[in-house]
C-alpha cells in the first residue's frame, strides 16, 4: 500500500504536559576513526524527535570522540563510557547500531573479509543484540554489513541497500527493490525490513508500504545515516512498521523540497537539518 502524509498523522505527539524523559531516549552505538560523520548525522536527525540522545563509540578513542564533538553543535547529547552502555541501553526507549562501524574489506576475488576492526563490529553486534533482545533495535551501516540474521532481535528494523541485502541473505536479487523482496526475509525474523531505493518498500512480512518519490540527491554518501537516525527517533515512541514507513516518506519529502532549492546540490547534512521542518508541515500542512 501506499504511504501518505495522512499516514503521518498516526505518528505520536508529545502532551503539552510531557515532563523529561516522557518523549523518548535513544542510544546510537557508531563511529570509528575513518568514519567519524556517520554517527553525528544519525543524531542530528534524531535529536529532533525525542528528550535525550546518548552516543557511544566502540572504543574510547580521544581521537574519534574529539572529532565528532568538533563537527556538532548539539549540546543535548550525552557522550557514554564504555563501561556503562548496558546501563544507557536498558534505559532507552529505542537503540541504533551501526551508522560508522568498521565494517568487512573486499578482496581481489571480491569476496568479504574482516580486519580487526570489522571482526570488533561484528563480535559487539552479536553482543549487543543477543543480550537485549527485548529492546527496540534498529541496524544499520557496518553492523548490518556484518550480520548474522540469527541475531536478530524480533521486531527490530534494519535497512539494507542492494548490497547489504545481498549479503545479508547470501543472495543476488534480479530486481532491488521490489514489492515482495524482504516479505519472506521479515517473516522468517519477525523483523522490519527497509528496502532502500528510488521507491522504497518497507515491510514486516505481512503489511508492506511502498515509499516513491525523493530524488537522485539521496545518492549523496550519509543519507543513509540520516534514515537511520530519523527512524530510531520515531520508533522510540511509535510501532516499528510505522516508524520505518514514516521516517523513510519524511527523508524523501526533504529531499524533494531541497531539489526545489538548489536542484540536486545538497548533501546529507541539508537532509539532516531540514527534515522535521519539511515533517511538520506535512503533518499540520
Amino acid at each position: 500500500m501506499k504511504f501518505t502524509d495522512q499516514d503521518l498523522k498516526k505518528l505520536w505527539k508529545p502532551r503539552e504536559d510531557s515532563s523529561g524523559e516522557d518523549n523518548g531516549q535513544i542510544t546510537i552505538i557508531g563511529g570509528s576513526e575513518l568514519f567519524t560523520g556517520a554517527p553525528l548525522l544519525s543524531l542530528i536527525a534524531a535529536s529532533r524527535l525525542v528528550d535525550m540522545v546518548f552516543v557511544a563509540t566502540p572504543t574510547e578513542d580521544k581521537e574519534i570522540v574529539s572529532k565528532i564533538a568538533l563537527f556538532s553543535k548539539l549540546r543535548s547529547v550525552i557522550w557514554i563510557p564504555k563501561e556503562d552502555l548496558d546501563v544507557y541501553i536498558e534505559k532507552s526507549d529505542a537503540i541504533l547500531i551501526g551508522p560508522g562501524l568498521m565494517r568487512y574489506h573486499k578482496s581481489i576475488s571480491d569476496d568479504h573479509v574482516l580486519d580487526g576492526a570489522g571482526t570488533d563490529t561484528k563480535m559487539l553486534t552479536k553482543y549487543l543484540l543477543t543480550k537485549f533482545a527485548r529492546k527496540k533495535w534498529v541496524i544499520d551501516g557496518g553492523s548490518l554489513q556484518v550480520l548474522d540474521p540469527k541475531w536478530i532481535p524480533k521486531r527490530a528494523i534494519v535497512t539494507p541497500n542492494k548490497h547489504e541485502y545481498e549479503m545479508l541473505t547470501n543472495t543476488s536479487p534480479l530486481s532491488f527493490p521490489s514489492p515482495n523482496l524482504g516479505e519472506g526475509f521479515a517473516e522468517k525474523y519477525e523483523c522490519i525490513v527497509v528496502n532502500k531505493g528510488q521507491v522504497t518498500y518497507v515491510t514486516d512480512g505481512e503489511t508492506t508500504y511502498e515509499i516513491d518519490g525523493g530524488n537522485a540527491g539521496l545518492t549523496k554518501g550519509g543519507t543513509g545515516d540520516t534514515l537511520a537516525g530519523i527512524i530510531t527517533g520515531l520508533f522510540a515512541k511509535n510501532d516499528g512498521l510505522l516508524a520505518a514507513a514514516a521516517g523513510t516518506y519524511i527523508l524523501k519529502k526533504t529531499a524533494e523540497v531541497l531539489y526545489e532549492k538548489v536542484g540536486y546540490n545538497f548533501n546529507a547534512d541539508d537532509v539532516a537539518e531540514n527534515v522535521f521542518e519539511v515533517f511538520e508541515k506535512l503533518r499540520n500542512p
